[in-house]
């Protein structure tokens, strides 16, 4: 994985502030804690935005691991305190969105780029997962997003500013999920996870317990 070339696609005025995490079936969760953990020291960000956040966030690593047939996904992470705005990548080098989908009778014989549109609406899965995590993302973008992006194979889907389109790009064996997000805008967490799971709870269950408390006082 040329993780040069996505730092200067993706994350061009960073530089080396970038954080990178390699996480596979065993390190997901620390790797996931370590993220938010890291995030959480930033006090400008909105707490709300980041408990759905962290529940989107996982859900993308969790694809990885998942849908792949890989099990080894990057992390690619920067946060600029100066506009309030975090990048996040995710990206592996397993079968693609399309040859996933595929696993699923009905979506056998739909092409690339009807593959990425699919994957992030409600209930669309390849039979191994319920199908609601990269929809929850694409909430998530509606609330606080300012770019996210699906590529895969030859193509790129890109929402900005509520507007979807799919193109043909440069190759990437695999699946790259960006986004750019606002973080200083309260939201309903609620929102983001379509009220099936109690979001703020998870979150704080996670990272908000007694001894963490603690060391933040």
């Amino acid at each position: 994985m040329n993780l040069s070339s996505l730092i200067k696609h993706y994350f061009p005025t960073a530089d080396k502030e970038v954080t990178i995490d390699v996480f596979d079936e065993k390190t997901i969760d620390a790797v996931y804690r370590h993220v938010v953990q890291i995030l959480m020291q930033y006090m400008d960000i909105e707490t709300t935005m980041l408990e759905a956040f962290g529940y989107c966030f996982y859900e993308i690593l969790d694809n990885v691991i998942i849908h792949t047939d890989k099990q080894l996904g990057t992390v690619l992470t920067h946060y600029n305190p100066n506009i309030h705005t975090l990048s996040v990548l995710v990206a592996d080098d397993g079968i693609g969105v399309q040859a996933s989908l595929a696993k699923n009778e009905k979506y056998k014989t739909i092409s690339e780029e009807e593959a990425l549109k699919l994957c992030i609406e409600d209930k669309v899965t390849d039979g191994a997962g319920m199908g609601f995590g990269l929809y929850s993302v694409s909430l998530l973008d509606q609330k606080v997003g300012l770019r996210f992006e699906i590529r895969s194979g030859s193509h790129t889907m890109r929402v900005e500013n509520g507007v979807v389109t799919t193109k043909e790009s440069d190759f990437w064996q695999g699946t790259i999920v960006y986004m750019q997000l606002q973080t200083d805008k309260e939201i309903n967490p609620q929102e983001v996870v379509a009220y099936r799971t109690d979001v703020v709870d998870e979150f704080d269950t996670l990272f908000l317990n007694d001894n963490e408390l603690e060391q933040l006082w």
